[in-house]
């Protein structure tokens, strides 16, 4: 009758699992580097080039069901909501790890989506997120991707 034989004895399995864990978790950053890389090759894909003005359209979707498709896809680290008014036009913006993802009303019905690198989106949107967002041009800002601000 033959046994089972196991590999490595107890300590060695818990070294080795400890090692795995060290691992997986080496990659989970802090202060800023928390999130999603934004899905920019899945809005390429699901939305079409915006023949002016840069950008994505969704000629037939308003603003918040286009920010959620999005934000449904790939999970924003934040999501704003600008009203309309104070000559502004109205806004979702999703903030992802380095980048930031604006979505606007499209003149005549629709939304268009835009991306921008974290620094240009916060200075663009900086009314709007100013107090809510980090600021890049801080000291204490460590956005910008792996092993930043390390």
């Amino acid at each position: 009758m033959r046994t089972a034989r196991t590999t490595g004895t107890p300590t060695a399995r818990t070294a080795g699992a400890a090692l795995l864990a060290t691992a997986l978790l080496a990659g989970c950053g802090s202060g800023g580097n928390e999130g999603n890389a934004v899905p920019s090759s899945w809005i390429r894909q699901e939305y079409r080039l915006a023949g002016t003005g840069g950008g994505y359209v969704d000629t037939l979707d308003p603003v918040g069901a286009v920010a959620r498709e999005i934000d449904a896809n790939t999970r924003a680290v934040d999501r704003l909501s600008v009203p309309a008014g104070s000559g502004t036009q109205g806004a979702e913006l999703l903030r992802y790890r380095n980048d930031i993802v604006a979505v606007t009303p499209l003149a005549g019905g629709g939304s268009r989506i835009e991306i921008d690198d974290y620094r240009t989106g916060y200075h663009r949107w900086r009314p709007r997120v100013g107090s809510v967002w980090p600021n890049p041009d801080s000291a204490s800002f460590r956005g910008g991707g792996p092993g930043s601000g390390k």
